[in-house]
């Protein structure tokens, strides 16, 4: 690794800060919209390192925004900081071992997400002002990714309106530019509503609204042969109607998750979906209704923003990982399968090592399997020139969303991952305000692929964020 940029040097100097910044999310995990003690350390790190703070971004309690700098182009800088529930987990263990209390978990690496991201803006901004320099960068503190939309409804509200380009991160195995694919996704709740009665002495009179549920999802796994290969659709039931056998269920909900590759693929599939839960109610003499929760839309490329980012990690290189890093990381690799750690080399395209941490970055034309999850930055990447990294913070193979993940999010693993990817990110943004080539083939790269398609919001104009009070 050569230390040749020198916005790197304002990353070490803040490095102890912002990893007790990550600890101390990690230490508090909340889920979506209810981030409020999350949000108030980002807000209190942002006034503490000069930014100039707004609150309540987009109308939502839980989105903070810190501005610095004057004048010049406007570099947004993306973090999160919601966790997930039932991910509880001890830190720094190879075993599962949940935490006593609400079964919360940053199983995610959002901890590392948001804080990596204001470590990035924080250097920029120093840089900015060591070198006396016009610009501005902002961090966006942005909750409620996994499935509440925040920034899609950050979008509609105006929120990037003045964004010249927008650069974020998120944890992964392997360092690299974030291959850009991803599914646009919405989730409808799907309510039933029947007639009790004695399951007994008159189930003739009842009209089971928990039939209608099990009859839809029966009807949507018959679609699964029907629709693109690359399209997702995934169901909970939030309310089967009661626990008592003996009373036929007067009401029941499920929620589902549709995805396809991209919004207009997405349009007719929920359609169907709502077709198949009009079959059901209409099978069970039920009726039923339909209300959109939240909806993202896919991520769109860029370029420019992908090769200047790119060539921040030619210049950096891999993480330096030490013994302790290595040992931990091979203890956790011992709980996965072989398939869980061939597929993580499948999903990059890079041939398999015997190393349990990444030990080159991914090239910039690999051929990987696509991301098939979703994510709100699909909707920025619509509105604003967007690129992600990608940030080696923990063991080759670990699986997404488990107890692994947590357990190595405060690990040696994902601090020195999270410097080494606050450094790249700081560098795609003194590239873009040193070289305004950058920002202009950018916008002409984003503009490009949207005259043809201009970005449509997925959310209703009527769906609101489902905000939660302080408690």
């Amino acid at each position: 690794m050569q230390n040749t940029d020198p916005v790197w040097r304002h990353i070490d100097a803040h490095r102890e800060e912002f990893i007790k910044l990550s600890d101390t999310i990690w230490d508090n995990p909340e889920i979506a919209y209810d981030e409020y003690n999350s949000v108030a350390e980002h807000a209190a790190m942002l006034a503490e390192q000069g930014f100039r703070v707004t609150d309540n971004v987009g109308g939502i309690p839980t989105a903070v925004m810190g501005e610095a700098g004057e004048g010049g182009p406007v570099i947004a800088i993306l973090g999160e900081y919601d966790a997930l529930p039932g991910l509880s987990q001890a830190a720094g263990v190879a075993e599962p071992r949940p935490l006593p209390g609400n079964g919360l978990g940053h199983g995610c690496g959002h901890n590392l997400l948001g804080s990596a991201a204001l470590l990035a803006a924080t250097a920029v901004k120093d840089w900015l002002a060591e070198n006396g320099l016009q610009g501005r960068v902002r961090y966006y503190g942005c909750p409620a990714e996994e499935g509440g939309a925040a920034k899609s409804f950050m979008v509609r509200e105006g929120a990037f309106k003045d964004v010249d380009i927008a650069i974020s991160w998120h944890p992964a195995a392997f360092s690299g530019v974030n291959d850009a694919k991803s599914l646009a996704n919405t989730r409808v709740d799907f309510s039933f509503t029947g007639r009790a009665s004695h399951a007994a002495a008159a189930p003739h009179l009842g009209r089971s609204a928990l039939d209608a549920v099990e009859l839809m999802n029966v009807g949507v796994n018959y679609m699964r042969e029907h629709m693109p290969s690359d399209a997702r659709i995934h169901y909970a039931i939030l309310d089967a109607g009661g626990v008592a056998p003996n009373v036929v269920q007067a009401t029941a909900k499920v929620r589902y998750a549709i995805r396809a590759r991209t919004l207009p693929e997405l349009w007719p599939l929920i359609e169907r979906v709502k077709k198949v839960a009009q079959g059901a109610a209409l099978m069970t003499e039920t009726q039923v209704t339909f209300k959109t929760i939240s909806a993202v839309s896919n991520l769109l490329p860029n370029v420019p923003l992908e090769q200047a980012m790119h060539s921040a990690y030619e210049r950096l290189g891999v993480p330096e990982w030490d013994e302790a890093d290595i040992a931990f990381a091979k203890q956790i690799q011992t709980t996965l399968s072989d398939q869980d750690i061939d597929s993580a080399y499948r999903r990059v395209g890079l041939p398999k090592t015997a190393s349990p941490l990444c030990d080159r970055i991914v090239p910039l034309d690999a051929e990987g399997a696509p991301m098939m999850g979703s994510t709100d930055v699909g909707d920025v990447s619509w509105v604003v020139p967007t690129v992600q990294a990608r940030g080696a913070t923990y063991a080759i193979g670990t699986p997404g969303h488990s107890w692994q993940l947590t357990a190595q999010g405060k690990s040696g693993i994902a601090h020195k991952g999270m410097i080494h990817v606050a450094k790249i990110m700081a560098s795609t943004a003194v590239e873009a305000l040193t070289k305004p080539d950058v920002i202009t083939r950018a916008k002409a790269d984003f503009k490009a692929r949207t005259d043809a398609n201009p970005y449509v919001c997925p959310l209703p104009t009527d769906v609101k964020p489902p905000l939660k009070p302080r408690t």
